[in-house]
């Protein structure tokens, strides 16, 4: 329980680091960045309302609908392939992921119905993030949260560098 606690606040901890030192141009949408004070292990957290969704620039909205479609294909490669070559998948209670082949090896026999919707961004040259949540379908209630940090090179498309997600389901 302890270390659930303290993954969470650590979480909150490089969340806020990471939108406190982005450089913000102007146009780009944020939520405010979220506390660094590490949850009560006895009090109840009361039901908080779901932060609205952001508008995303086109670029950035097809790194969501692509892996929209890819997980909903169920289609470890092709999610492999939005990432960049060295990128990262952090899952939840798992070591680090790093590169595309391990990417898709770690996605093979994962997949379904998901949506993704983003709450906050940013793009400063060639790198920008995504924080949103996610469901099994558009307009449910969000079932979990996730980062995408995303690079790249010489105006090509967006490539996702790292991306962490978690449950919005209590630690057990």
């Amino acid at each position: 329980m302890i270390v659930r606690l303290w993954r969470g606040w650590t979480t909150a901890v490089i969340v806020t680091t990471i939108l406190a030192c982005t450089q913000r141009p102007s146009g780009t949408q944020e939520a405010a960045a979220p506390t660094a004070t590490p949850p009560s292990a006895t009090a109840p957290q009361p039901a908080a309302a779901p932060l609205p969704s952001v508008t995303l620039p086109p670029e950035l909205a097809r790194v969501l609908r692509d892996y929209e479609a890819a997980w909903g294909a169920r289609d470890a490669g092709a999610l492999a392939r939005l990432f960049a070559e060295n990128g990262f998948v952090l899952p939840n209670g798992r070591p680090p992921v790093r590169g595309r082949a391990a990417i898709e090896q770690y996605y093979t026999g994962h997949g379904g119905p998901l949506a993704l919707r983003a709450i906050a961004y940013s793009i400063h040259g060639s790198t920008g993030y995504i924080i949103g949540g996610y469901a099994p379908e558009a307009g449910a209630e969000d079932t979990g949260k996730f980062t995408l940090t995303l690079r790249r090179e010489n105006g090509a498309r967006w490539l996702i560098m790292s991306d962490m997600d978690s449950s919005n389901q209590p630690p057990r």
